[in-house]
């Protein structure tokens, strides 16, 4: 559960740009020009702090940018791990949704933009002996890998692009003032911050569901407890993605 959220957001909401990055020479109506602003009844918004400015060439509507999605994404990653991990139904909408939550206490499956991972949660031991076991984060290493492989300087050449459409997005999701790539910076500095536990992380089952026996653990957003729940070795190296995706982007910004 947790990579098929905390990291694959952030890395389709920069490699999933690709689609209409490779596929914008087909788009040749210009988009309509956007209503006049009115001036001098609201005070200046602030601008974004990590601004992008898109293309000028034509973007397709936001409702029908499936398909560029699938097609981008496709280009840098392979098919089958496409299939395998990604639900790209108005994938752009979903993307932001996701990235937006995971910084938040719950991330809603119905906008998840992931597929479940599949296979079972392993844990060992019982009572105040019921830890992660050492071998549940083998899950998730091929997912790992697909994020490692990703080519990050492409990906964020793409969602520079398409930007446009991940802010209208954003704006859709109720924040009008507000800058996507802002958050998207936040959100990955956010998940960054995860705690790094050493040694078998302990678990309770007061209901149904495992929870973390530490309420500090417990008490974690959706995202951070995800990067925990991968295990050590696949969280260094998602933080090291990390890290890579936001120096690229971030860069990107100050062009």
């Amino acid at each position: 559960m947790a990579l098929r959220l905390a990291v694959a957001a952030l890395v389709l909401a920069l490699v999933g740009a690709a689609g209409y990055y490779f596929l914008r020479p087909y788009f040749e109506k210009p988009p309509a020009p956007p209503p006049p602003v009115l001036r001098g009844a609201e005070p200046p918004k602030a601008g974004p702090q990590f601004p992008i400015g898109g293309d000028a060439k034509p973007l397709p509507k936001l409702g029908e940018s499936d398909p560029a999605l699938r097609e981008g994404i496709a280009g840098l990653v392979d098919p089958q791990s496409l299939a395998k991990f990604f639900n790209l139904d108005d994938g752009i909408r979903r993307i932001v949704a996701t990235v937006d939550n995971l910084s938040r206490e719950h991330l809603a499956r119905r906008v998840n933009v992931i597929q479940p991972l599949g296979g079972a949660f392993l844990v060992t031991g019982k009572d105040e002996g019921l830890v992660i076991d050492a071998k549940n984060s083998a899950r998730y290493v091929p997912f790992v890998r697909m994020v490692e492989a990703v080519d990050t300087s492409k990906a964020v050449a793409a969602y520079v692009y398409l930007y446009p459409l991940f802010q209208q997005a954003f704006v859709e999701l109720g924040y009008p003032d507000g800058y996507f790539n802002d958050r998207l910076v936040e959100v990955i500095d956010h998940l960054l911050e995860a705690p790094e536990p050493k040694g078998p992380v302990k678990l309770v089952t007061p209901h149904v569901l495992y929870e973390y026996a530490d309420h500090e653990l417990e008490n974690l957003s959706s995202g951070q407890k995800m990067m925990i729940r991968v295990g050590p070795e696949n969280e260094s190296r998602l933080k090291v993605k990390l890290k890579e995706l936001r120096a690229a982007v971030v860069a990107a910004a100050s062009r």
